[in-house]
């Protein structure tokens, strides 16, 4: 009989036996130094074999525990991992403070990484909290790809997804009530006359990106209209983005007459754009703006603003206490929970 249990190379190692990297090397037939290295960040391996023994590690439910020399059997680590996609937005950094304001009266740490809408580096993030042994996660998920969220593969750690959710995941969710917010503040644009009104938003893959599209278009479909497809540009992921796009619709022989913006990055390159077109003479007057997310100093804007307005710093809030009481015990038996936080319209 082998050494090793009778496990060949190429075979995979049984859940019942703590994985090692001999053993991801083994099913993958490279050397455990090849899977060190992958585990480190794969640098100096090739980007084929990098895939490959990802692939592979993903596939056993690998997670190096980082934590295995400091706890003893059945401490908890104290930790709650939180993934945000971009902490140099306020938006999430109010998320993050509402998180933490309520994990920390539980004596509990947070962990806290940003993917910059990766998935890739979402996957590996995912990983490295594992290996930390977090006692549960938070995440602002980057697409739609359910596998990195089943249960297996995360270890049985509940999760909570937080401002967007990914379909048929088995999580619990809290939201905030995208579509009516776009419908709403949509509907006040064209009641005041407009019909050329313009959507600049970001990924449809994104869940809030795909609702707040759907308000958008549901408050033209109540009034028997249709927005004018020209002007709804998507897959805006940043400042910069949204103000080149907000440039090329007001240099267009029929600009909109008012803009829809999806998120307050899009919202800050687009008044950008719209006070450089004036201050050039591209433009004679501002288009109404109604933006979704508020931002640092909306209420200096030079031109009138509608702002889609929620507290970020509560939706963090509701997250970590949902995914307390999935640690806690008290939420045992219940199914998934989803919980959708009002907004409310703020003109500046």
């Amino acid at each position: 009989m082998a050494a090793d249990g009778g496990q060949g190379p190429g075979a995979t190692p049984t859940r019942k036996t703590a994985m090692t990297v001999k053993d991801i090397a083994r099913v993958a037939e490279v050397s455990p130094m090849t899977v060190s290295r992958v585990l480190s960040g794969g640098k100096n391996v090739r980007p084929a074999l990098r895939e490959h023994v990802e692939r592979v590690i993903a596939e056993l439910g690998y997670h190096r525990n980082e934590n295995a020399r400091s706890l003893r059997p059945g401490q908890r680590s104290g930790l709650i991992g939180v993934l945000i996609t971009n902490i140099g937005n306020p938006y999430y950094a109010g998320v993050v403070q509402g998180i933490e304001q309520v994990v920390a009266a539980t004596g509990r740490r947070i962990l806290v990484a940003t993917t910059n809408e990766d998935a890739d580096l979402e996957r590996q993030l995912l990983s490295d909290f594992l290996g930390r042994q977090v006692e549960g996660l938070v995440v602002v998920p980057v697409g739609q790809d359910t596998e990195r969220f089943t249960t297996a593969r995360l270890n049985d750690a509940p999760l909570v997804l937080a401002s967007r959710t990914v379909a048929d995941v088995p999580a619990d969710t809290v939201l905030i009530d995208d579509v009516h917010g776009a419908h709403d503040a949509t509907a006040l644009m064209l009641d005041d006359g407009h019909r050329r009104i313009a959507f600049l938003g970001n990924k449809v893959t994104v869940s809030t990106g795909h609702r707040r599209l759907r308000g958008f278009r549901s408050a033209f479909a109540a009034r028997d209209a249709v927005p004018d497809e020209d002007l709804v540009v998507l897959g805006l992921q940043d400042t910069e983005a949204a103000e080149v796009a907000m440039r090329e619709l007001l240099g267009t022989p029929d600009p909109p007459t008012a803009v829809f913006a999806a998120n307050n990055r899009i919202s800050v390159g687009a008044i950008r754009a719209i006070e450089r077109a004036r201050a050039d003479g591209t433009i004679s007057g501002p288009p109404a703006l109604a933006a979704f997310d508020s931002f640092d100093f909306a209420d200096m804007v030079p031109f009138p603003l509608s702002v889609i307005d929620h507290d970020p710093a509560e939706l963090g809030r509701v997250a970590a206490r949902m995914l307390l009481s999935r640690l806690d015990g008290s939420a045992d038996g219940e199914a998934p929970r989803s919980v959708e936080l009002p907004v409310h319209l703020v003109h500046h």
